[in-house]
């Protein structure tokens, strides 16, 4: 029986009438709100490849084109950075608009290409950090931040620099004062380092008051241009040329043909995208909750309400500014500062550790553009009995039950339950019993102290191909 037909058989026999195409899984109004800034370099581009693919995940607000201290217009003739032009994006747009038809046939959250048309502008792009002029791009940020229909935050992502939104928040500055705190309330920053210095100059002196989350990553190198110097062994092979020409580049149409790998068609970077993969529900619960870890990374806060990348060095001070010349990974890859292989490995983790999920994830969408949906996989659904925050006393034994998980196509699902102690503040090692079923158990460890925590992770895979990960997270607290 093809797995299409079996889980229709399954919708039948529980009276369910959910479509066995382009069904909704989630509400919409509990869908992340994102919109993008981006300086086009060429990674960039290949990140917008999977943006795309992924923007069914969303309600994206907003696409805009801006600069950095890299990347902007009229720079880098003959140079390492060349400007891709104002209209990078338009032949992303009609690639999306081509393989559209055939990702609502699994899921029919996939916005319209008008939709992502409409939402395109150009921002300030005349010169790295420029922020006075108003722009097309500035101007629709200022409408969508001050829309007040929507109360949902919005995860405002710099992919470059952060310029055309300083330019934003400066005209609601000179505008619209009376707002700031109603407009900063429902803002979410995740940048990818700082590429020019308008947040410096301008966001964190003037909107710093309002506590804004902020991320600012240097982590994402784990898939950036030193990918290769930044992941263990096992982890390279997801990105190399044979599995990428396999599950991305070769016959998934009109819009994985356009990613920029290299040549020879191996993983080039896609530094931009840990900005949106933070963003992606698989069920980690990390959203507003950055030192929880996610596909995008994990962070500390080390300021006010800024997150920035864990430095495996006692004592280490964060500096001022997070970017290419103080960035703790980048200049360890770079060899400016002295590392240790062990160093750099536990530093980058938080991102490499997920790789062959997010990168098996990747290679299920690109067959989306192409496949029907009986011929494709999908995501399960991960799902555990009870409550997912407890609070205990050390001794008690915590049964943990994800026999509810469910997969789309009917595929058989593995379990692994993990304890992932980076992300609580106790330390010690926990012993899971049944870790590789459904059912699980453990004891809360005796030494254990009260306020405590502890993060136990179950991964659900599917058999399907490629196979498919999705998660549910349990937190102890202890009292």
């Amino acid at each position: 029986m093809k797995k299409s037909h079996y889980f229709l058989l399954l919708c039948m026999l529980a009276g369910c009438c959910i479509p066995m195409q382009g069904k909704k899984t989630k509400a919409d109004n509990d869908r992340p709100r994102v919109l993008v800034t981006t300086d086009g370099e060429i990674d960039d581009e290949c990140s917008m490849v999977r943006f795309m693919l992924y923007c069914n995940e969303w309600d994206v607000e907003g696409i805009v084109t801006s600069s950095s201290v890299y990347h902007w217009r009229g720079e880098g003739h003959g140079g390492p950075h060349n400007w891709p032009g104002d209209n990078w994006l338009e032949p992303y747009l009609d690639a999306y608009e081509k393989v559209y038809p055939n990702l609502v046939k699994h899921d029919t959250r996939y916005p319209t290409p008008q939709h992502l048309r409409s939402v395109a502008f150009l921002g300030n792009v005349d010169y790295k950090g420029e922020m006075e002029k108003i722009t097309e791009g500035s101007e629709h940020i200022v409408k969508v931040l001050l829309d007040n229909t929507d109360p949902r935050p919005i995860w405002i992502q710099a992919w470059g620099g952060p310029n055309t939104i300083a330019r934003a928040l400066k005209s609601i500055e000179e505008k619209h004062p009376d707002r700031m705190a109603e407009v900063a309330a429902k803002i979410r920053f995740f940048f990818i380092w700082e590429q020019d210095d308008s947040y410096q100059n301008y966001i964190l002196p003037v909107w710093g008051k309002y506590n804004i989350l902020t991320i600012i990553s240097d982590q994402f190198e784990a898939i950036a241009y030193r990918w290769e110097k930044a992941q263990p062994d096992h982890v390279r092979p997801y990105f190399e040329a044979p599995w990428m020409k396999e599950n991305i580049l070769n016959g998934h149409g009109s819009l994985c043909s356009l990613y920029k790998a290299h040549g020879n068609g191996k993983f080039r970077s896609e530094g931009d995208s840990p900005a949106f993969m933070h963003q992606i529900p698989v069920g980690l619960r990390n959203l507003d909750n950055p030192d929880w870890g996610g596909w995008g990374g994990q962070y500390i806060k080390v300021r006010a309400n800024t997150w920035m990348d864990s430095v495996p060095i006692k004592g280490f001070q964060h500096p001022a500014k997070w970017h290419d010349k103080t960035g703790w990974g980048i200049n360890a890859l770079r060899n400016k500062i002295k590392s240790t292989p062990e160093q750099r490995n536990a530093y980058f983790k938080p991102i490499w550790q997920w790789a062959e999920a997010f990168q098996n994830d990747f290679a299920a969408r690109a067959d989306w553009c192409v496949k029907s949906y009986g011929q494709a996989n999908h995501a399960p659904i991960a799902k555990v009995k009870g409550k997912l925050n407890i609070t205990a006393k050390p001794g008690k034994r915590i049964k943990l039950d994800a026999s509810k998980s469910s997969d789309p196509d009917g595929d058989q699902l593995n379990f692994r339950w993990w304890q992932y102690a980076e992300a609580g503040s106790y330390k010690g090692n926990v012993a899971l019993d049944g870790s590789d079923q459904a059912h699980a158990s453990f004891i809360i460890p005796a030494d254990a102290k009260s306020g405590d925590t502890l993060h136990f992770i179950c991964d659900v895979t599917d058999n399907g191909t490629p196979a498919l990960t999705r998660y549910q997270r349990v937190v102890v607290t202890v009292k």
